[in-house]
């Protein structure tokens, strides 16, 4: 990850924190704060599940990418061990697909919960 994208991800992470609670934080009064913002009620699981899901999915996507990337690397250096690399490469593919699914589901539960 470039250092101008690792930027933008804190800076867009520190402005949903802020949204989040906004409306809480300028309440007049004191029962009012948690009467409304995002993350009143089940705001705090709807954010959390999502964010879980979404990173799931980008973290599982990386790593099938990456693994690809190596595969298709040997084959083109070693091509006589195509069927070598091919088949582990399907396996750890369909064990991070396996993972990430899980992973997207528990996000999902925590979102509709």
């Amino acid at each position: 990850m470039s250092k101008k994208m690792a930027k933008f991800a804190l800076f867009t992470i520190a402005a949903l924190v802020i949204l989040a609670w906004a409306p809480a934080a300028f309440a007049q009064e004191p029962g009012a704060a948690t009467a409304g913002g995002l993350l009143a009620g089940n705001g705090a699981a709807w954010l959390g599940g999502a964010l879980g899901a979404g990173l799931a999915l980008l973290g599982g996507g990386l790593g099938i990418g990456k693994i690809g990337a190596s595969a298709t690397e040997s084959i083109a250096r070693q091509p006589e061990a195509a069927n070598q690399i091919f088949t582990p490469m399907i396996i750890t593919a369909a064990m991070i697909e396996g993972a990430t699914l899980f992973a997207v589901v528990v996000g999902l539960l925590a979102v509709l919960k």
